[in-house]
């Protein structure tokens, strides 16, 4: 399993990401959240398959209609909480 905080910058407010990341969480059954944050970057923590989760960032760089990804960052994520599953959208931190 491999587990990643991913932060997501550019256009991704206001434009459906969350919905976006919850959709192709689900579907690829990752476990974990999305949540905005204030700087107007989403944060994504996720877990699953090493493949799993390569094709949800690539899904991710693409973003919905009217989102505008400059960049995806992925940084591993020592193990800790159990993660929630089905993959939800979280309040802000």
């Amino acid at each position: 399993m491999a587990r990643y905080r991913l932060r997501v910058t550019g256009v991704v407010q206001g434009v459906g990401f969350r919905w976006f990341t919850l959709r192709a969480a689900r579907r690829l059954e990752l476990a974990g959240w999305v949540r905005n944050d204030a700087d107007g970057s989403v944060e994504v923590l996720v877990e699953g398959s090493e493949g799993a989760v390569d094709r949800f960032v690539e899904e991710l760089r693409t973003g919905p209609e009217g989102a505008s990804v400059s960049e995806v960052r992925r940084s591993a994520e020592l193990p800790g909480e159990q993660l929630p599953s089905p993959f939800e959208i979280a309040r802000r931190g």
